[in-house]
Order: structure tokens, then sequence, then C-alpha cells
């Protein structure tokens, strides 16, 4: 339990610096609705999400007006859909995604994630007909989020994979164009994607998990940055991770208090914490500023890469002293549109996206919500994909891509999403071409250090 002392720093934290649990997030499994007819499986789906979190958007609420602590988002995950189109004689993939979004809106919730597929190592029937469905599906729903995951460290990169979805994400910003491509902020490419991950547009309920469970993802960028501010400028490196870790606790405890007492009064499993800072657009809730306030002049000059490291290993190694299943992607969320300070950056020119792959080999995700110009083909799409799950396959970490093709923008534009998903600028991307790499397809096998049994 949390003490007296505890208690009122906490309150300080929730009004003066931007702590809030981003998101509870049911997982829910749908394995048990499976039938040869979609229609018949749709109902199923409708009729056990709605069941299963009737009460989640109220419990929520309750939690947060009786503890006084805000909670962003209710969001449910379900098994990838791509197992149960696999069981469906229909091609119709996006019925699946209309049943799913009204079952959100029945219940409440701010988004419902799954419309996955998992094709690091091949496709099966329903996989493909799945990722076909991703445009018109994102495009026809409000709240349904996709993900697809091409690689993993043990089965290398599925670049016939990798190739589509630089065609699906063209086509996705193309039927949104008049909303500047929204359906790409739904959808995010993998590798090594996690099964318990809270955070939208990546969460999905993982083949190993139960019935159903309870994620919780903590946030507080403010709170690290006011932490940080009270040891000044002349502290070193060890005291900044320290002073990080003894923050990163205390987020986490907040986390876990949240998540135990949703699943007491759902009757749902706990199943982790993420304790992941995931930045905001308002001021003073931005992971870019911490960095600046270890010592970058800004972010994306040299040594962000750096702070940015041990900012997500200090992260890391304070919340699982806090808890003994954090989980999820915990660490540091770097998406440009949602960040105040990288948006900054990236509009006086200190941030690019070769600058961003290369913070993403020590963070927690990948290249998140970053739009580009509305003419940058599939193929140069596709090799952003590659590169990036890269990153992960040899460093053995979730990477991912979420790239936004704004329809009729260009350099230096904005595209505004609003909301938490904020405002970006359109950044720069090589103009020399990778088609014929691309082109190749097959797999990338998976590296050598893979091999540990």
């Amino acid at each position: 339990m949390l003490n007296q002392f505890e208690i009122l720093e906490t309150i300080k934290m929730i009004e003066e610096e931007h702590l809030d649990i981003r998101t509870i997030t049911m997982g829910i499994s749908l394995k048990d609705c499976v039938d040869r007819d979609i229609d018949v499986s749709c109902q199923r789906l409708y009729d056990k999400i709605t069941k299963q979190a009737e009460k989640l958007v109220k419990t929520g609420e309750d939690i947060e007006n009786e503890y006084g602590i805000p909670i962003i988002h209710k969001r449910i995950s379900v098994t990838p859909i791509a197992h149960l189109a696999d069981a469906c004689t229909s091609d119709e993939c996006e019925k699946f995604a209309i049943a799913m979004d009204k079952a959100a809106k029945e219940v409440g919730v701010n988004f419902i994630g799954g419309y996955s597929a998992l094709v690091h190592k091949g496709y099966t029937r329903g996989e493909k007909n799945l990722i076909r469905s991703i445009p018109k599906a994102l495009s026809c729903t409000d709240m349904v989020c996709s993900s697809v995951n091409i690689g993993t460290t043990r089965a290398g990169i599925n670049m016939d994979a990798v190739a589509q979805m630089g065609n699906i994400i063209k086509e996705a910003a193309n039927i949104t164009a008049d909303n500047g491509g929204f359906a790409c902020a739904k959808l995010v490419v993998f590798c090594n994607a996690v099964e318990d991950n809270p955070f939208m547009a990546g969460a999905f309920h993982g083949e190993g998990e139960g019935e159903s469970v309870i994620n919780v993802g903590v946030s507080g960028p403010g709170v690290v940055k006011t932490a940080l501010e009270k040891i000044g400028k002349t502290a070193s490196l060890g005291e900044v991770a320290d002073t990080i870790k003894k923050t990163a606790f205390k987020i986490t405890r907040v986390g876990q208090l949240v998540a135990r007492e949703a699943s007491n009064r759902l009757h749902v499993p706990f199943g982790i914490v993420d304790l992941s800072l995931a930045p905001t657009p308002a001021i003073g809730d931005s992971v870019a500023h911490i960095l600046e306030e270890m010592g970058v002049e800004v972010c994306g000059t040299h040594g962000t890469t750096a702070a940015l490291a041990m900012l997500n290993d200090a992260v890391k190694k304070g919340g699982v002293m806090a808890s003994s299943y954090v989980g999820g992607l915990s660490g540091a969320f770097i998406p440009v549109s949602e960040d105040a300070g990288m948006i900054h950056a990236a509009k006086i020119g200190a941030l690019n996206l070769e600058k961003l792959e290369a913070m993403t080999a020590v963070c927690s995700v990948g290249l998140d919500m970053i739009a580009i110009p509305g003419d940058t083909t599939a193929e140069t799409i596709s090799a952003i994909i590659a590169d990036e799950a890269a990153i992960g396959m040899v460093n053995g970490k979730t990477t991912a891509v979420r790239v936004i093709p704004a329809p009729g923008k260009k350099v230096g534009d904005i595209v505004e999403f609003g909301g938490l998903l904020g405002t970006a600028p359109v950044m720069n991307v090589s103009s020399y071409k990778s088609c014929d790499f691309i082109a190749r397809g097959g797999r990338i096998p998976a590296p050598l250090h893979s091999l540990k049994n």
C-alpha cells in the first residue's frame, strides 16, 4: 500500500507533472468464435466482446474518481483476427473489423486492437485475406487498430510481407486522403511483436494468453523531467540514472495499484504493467524534453541516442523493482507527432528520419507516427520497414514502423490528426531507390546468435 508521503507525492505528480494511466486494456481471446460462416463468427465475436468488456469503461471511471488518478483510455485487444479468417470460407475479412468496431462502440472504449496477422515466416490463406483487407477495414471503421508482424529474431524477416506492407500502407493512405491518410495512424508493422502490449495501434491478445486479462500502460514523461530539473545540470550521469530509476519506480507503483484494482473489480486476471514513457502533444509531457534536460541542446543532435539509451535502461530498472509483472514494451516511446519536443525538433531540422532510426535501436519500439511525403513510393516504405525490422531482428528487440505517407503533402507541410495523435511535420525521405532490393523477395535469414538452444 502507499503511505501518506507517497500519496501526497502521487497527487503532485498527477496535478503538476502530467502523470496518468494511459490505458487500461482488456485482452480477450476469440479462439472460440471461429466458424466457417463469417457472419456467424462475427456475431460470436461481437457477443463475446460486449459481454466480457461490458463493465470495463465504468470500472475505469470509478477507479479514476475514487483515487483521483487520470485514466486516459480504456481499450480492448483481441486474438489476431487472422485466426478467425483462417476458419471461414469468405474472403470479406473487413466484416470482422466492422463487428469489432460495433462492439467497441457498444461498450464505450476508445480503441480496439487485434485486426492483426503474424506472418514472419509465411502466410496462411486467412492471413493473406486479412492483410489485403486492411485499407478497407481501417477506412470504414473508427476504433479498429491493425498490426502485422513481419519478422522475428528466430525466424528472420519475411521480405514478401515487407513488400506487401509498403503497398498496403500506400493504399490505406490514399483511401483516407481526405483525412490526411489517417488510416495509417491505426496501422503498425512489427518485428518481434509482443503478446501483452496494451498500447495502440499494436495491441493484440497473444497466442499464449488466457481467456482474458487486464494490462495497464502508465505514462509520466513530465514526472521524469521534473525530477531531473530538481537535481540540476551539474549532477553526474550516474545521479541522473538513479533519479530516473527512482521516479520510474514510483510511476510503476501507481500503475500496479490501478491494475490490481481493475483486475479485482472486473474478476479478470491481472497481466502486466507496461511502463512506457508515452508522450502527448501537451507541453510538459515530452520524451524529447527529458533528453534535453539530460543535456542535449535539442532532440536529434549528437548525444541524443546515448541519452535515450540511458533513459530507456533506467526506466526498465526502476519499473521491475516496483512490480514483478512489468511487460509489454516498457521503455521510452518516440512518436514524432505525439511529442511536443520532437515536433519542434523536426520542424527546425534537428531531427530527421535517419537519426530517428538510430534512436530506435535503443528505445522501446520504432519509427512511430512519422508523416512522410505523399508521393513516397511503396518500395521506399517497404525499405524503411526492412531497415527497422533488421534492427529488431539483430538486437532481439521489438521494433515497429507506423508511417503516414500523407496524400498531397510535401516536406515541411503539417498534418493535423488531433487528440493524442497530435501534429506531424512531413519529414524528408531519401530520393534514392531500393526497388531492386525489395523486388528480390524471399526471407532474410535469422542471425547466427538466434541459435541459442
